[in-house]
């Protein structure tokens, strides 16, 4: 059954009612490494280590309201459609036809502007909390299309590279319609560094603008696809490459502080690739074994250091987390 069939199926009226009704539910949504270089808005992994979580209530009003948002010193919106997370639930409701709403407070743990993918975090929480206090929860795969609408909020566009490994955990590939997980040895890792600098995510789209070459798309199909097999055949050789972004990545580098620098100690330290995390400014490495990622995040970290730029480092495994409940918050 497909996942427009779960959702059709699930927006029948229920014939029975649940002996318990959840009131309360909050979730936690990993960070995630957006793009992979070669993947824009298509590719994209969860990343352990940093997340964002949402508390969400079930209420009698039809309506979607931020209660609070903490954890950051930046004025985010409380408007809900005005809010990645708000927008999701809007979305929700409208689909599904419910007559009730829901209130959410959210808990930032993502830098905001980080490239770590902060406003899908929040967005995937929300969902995630706000499907168990349906009483017909929807699959996971069927709330993909509402992250989408709560992430154009942020981004401008429907897109999810973000919210698709956020929902289902590990490296997925996301189009318009469908999200795929892709399978990668368990013991490569990515390493990923975060230096304190705040790159929106709209002026680093606005970079992308203007011309680009016929040769450029193909090239950069052709490392797609190399990444792509790599992983499904466990084969570093061909991920190594593939991971090259000759599309992008030379339109975005300019705007991420001692960008070459940072990428040429992922290199050298035996990385499979290296590029820019989603929008920017983090950067990325891949790696065969934790150890290297390691090594490589120390010597990443000293290249933001030339620039006066202090960093936050992760590593963890390419096959990360999906996002969690963390309290299904049961009440009768």
């Amino acid at each position: 059954m497909n996942a427009p069939t779960l959702l059709q199926e699930a927006m029948k009226p229920s014939t029975s009612r649940p002996a318990h009704r959840r009131t309360r539910a909050a979730a936690f949504a990993p960070a995630c490494v957006g793009n992979v270089g070669v993947g824009f808005d298509i590719l994209g992994h969860s990343m352990a280590g940093a997340g964002d979580r949402a508390e969400v209530r079930r209420i009698d009003e039809p309506v979607v309201r931020i209660g609070a948002i903490h954890g950051t010193e930046h004025e985010l919106p409380l408007d809900a459609q005005h809010n990645t997370a708000g927008a999701a639930l809007l979305a929700l409701r409208k689909a599904l036809g419910l007559h009730h709403g829901f209130e959410i407070v959210l808990h930032k743990g993502i830098a905001l502007g980080s490239g770590m993918a902060g406003s899908a975090a929040s967005c995937v929480a929300a969902l995630v909390a706000a499907n168990a206090l349906l009483d017909t929860p929807l699959p996971r795969e069927s709330l993909y299309g509402f992250a989408m609408d709560g992430e154009a909020v942020a981004s401008g566009g429907r897109h999810g590279d973000n919210v698709g490994p956020q929902l289902l955990g590990g490296l997925v590939l996301a189009t318009h319609d469908r999200v795929l997980r892709v399978p990668v040895p368990s013991d490569w890792h990515c390493a990923l560094v975060h230096p304190h600098f705040v790159l929106e995510t709209r002026k680093a789209r606005a970079a992308l603008a203007g011309h680009y070459v016929l040769g450029e798309f193909v090239a950069q199909s052709a490392n797609l696809s190399l990444l792509l097999a790599g992983c499904y055949q466990g084969d570093a050789t061909l991920v190594r490459d593939g991971l090259k972004d000759v599309l992008v990545e030379p339109r975005r580098a300019p705007l991420v502080p001692n960008f070459g620098r940072v990428k040429q100690a992922a290199l050298d330290h035996r990385a499979l690739g290296a590029s820019i995390s989603g929008g920017g400014p983090s950067v990325f490495g891949w790696f065969e074994h934790r150890a290297e990622a390691e090594a490589a995040a120390v010597a990443m970290r000293a290249a933001f250091a030339e620039v006066g730029l202090e960093s936050d480092v992760f590593v963890a495994p390419i096959d990360g987390p999906a996002a969690t409940l963390v309290d299904d918050g049961v009440a009768a």
